[in-house]
């Protein structure tokens, strides 16, 4: 089954949460909604589930029209045959673990031999049926929220909802986590949308991401497009770590930072904006000691400046250069002491241009 959202809109009183936004999650399809807090992507999520009556639009599942209410047409949450992870997992704490996967389908009245075959089932594809008897307390972080998923793919819903299930899991087992959420969703082959502010989920995760701001669609595209091509400085930030230098178009053509340095960019498929900055991803940097000088035919970009601040991250450093009246973010495994004088080395496909919003903070 697919998921098809058209012109959804939500308000809250007079305050409009989400804008008329549109796309579509193929059948298999892992579709990410991603974004800062209050952006909408919770709300969209719970309209596509039914737990939030939609103000404008229509949202379909498969060829079913579930919600539509100029035609008032509202499809209750129970009978759209969705699985949904919640962040806080939302597990009854007086039933078993099998109490707990089977609730949704004694809620659709289904026959007690059935509900036990399919409970063992869905435990079985995330490994909890030797727990079955136990009770929430009685279970650690992860084994929870494997209760969570085995009660969401129970019965074989015809799509999968997650509302950032792993932001209550310390770090090692997210990594594992989001591994067993990717593997169940290949298996069972429905379309499904998972709500995250996390980039690194989203984009290890997604066949393709929404990034969402103000309650509307800012981009949207393959994780790999998102973060090489982002539409414009929001997206740039947000998914990922990047560093930013004002930039202005030099006489003819090219492009050149406020020190008067030009620079080689990408600047393909760039939108009108009277304001562009170039983005620059801190792995994509090479840093050596030294002011080195480029020739005059260096195809890579070339910036002298001084290291201002240090990170050891472990696999690497994180260090903040100041270079032609910007602080770049740069990655390496060498060491530089601060207020060391360094050389910057970058190719033009690793240079973006991105337009500046009037709402933009530079």
């Amino acid at each position: 089954m697919s998921i098809s959202i058209e012109n959804l809109t939500k308000r809250y009183g007079p305050l409009t949460v989400v804008h008329g936004i549109s796309f579509n999650v193929a059948k298999g399809e892992f579709m990410s909604l991603l974004g800062p807090s209050g952006c909408g992507k919770t709300t969209t999520l719970r309209c596509i589930a039914g737990l939030e009556d939609a103000n404008g639009g229509v949202i379909r599942i498969g060829d079913r029209i579930v919600s539509a209410p100029e035609q008032d047409v509202v499809v209750s949450a129970h009978e759209r045959q969705i699985g949904m992870v919640f962040q806080s997992y939302a597990i009854w704490p007086h039933m078993t673990v099998a109490g707990n996967v089977g609730f949704p389908l004694a809620i659709r009245k289904v026959a007690a031999q059935e509900v036990e075959r399919q409970v063992d089932e869905a435990l079985e594809i995330v490994g909890m049926r030797h727990l079955r008897d136990r009770h929430p307390s009685q279970l650690s972080g992860g084994q929870q929220q494997r209760v969570a998923l085995a009660r969401a793919i129970v019965g074989r819903p015809r799509v999968l909802l997650f509302d950032e299930p792993l932001s209550n899991l310390d770090a090692k087992l997210r990594e594992g986590t989001r591994t067993e959420i990717k593997r169940l969703q290949r298996e069972l082959d429905v379309a499904t949308v998972y709500v995250t502010h996390d980039q690194e989920e989203a984009l290890s995760m997604s066949d393709r991401v929404i990034v969402m701001d103000g309650g509307r669609i800012t981009q949207a595209g393959t994780p790999k497009e998102l973060y090489r091509r982002p539409a414009n400085r929001f997206v740039a930030d947000f998914v990922g770590r990047a560093s930013f230098i004002d930039v202005t178009r030099m006489n003819g053509s090219g492009w050149s930072t406020a020190a008067g340095v030009r620079l080689r960019l990408d600047d393909a498929g760039a939108p009108p904006a009277t304001r562009y900055q170039a983005m620059l991803r801190p792995e994509s940097i090479d840093i050596c000691h030294g002011a080195a000088r480029g020739k005059a035919d260096e195809s890579d970009n070339i910036l002298c400046g001084h290291v201002v601040e240090s990170h050891y991250l472990g696999a690497y450093t994180e260090y903040l250069v100041e270079a032609s009246g910007a602080k770049l973010k740069v990655h390496s495994r060498s060491d530089f002491d601060v207020g060391a004088e360094v050389t910057l080395r970058f190719a033009p496909e690793f240079c973006r241009l991105v337009a500046l919003g009037d709402e933009d903070r530079v």
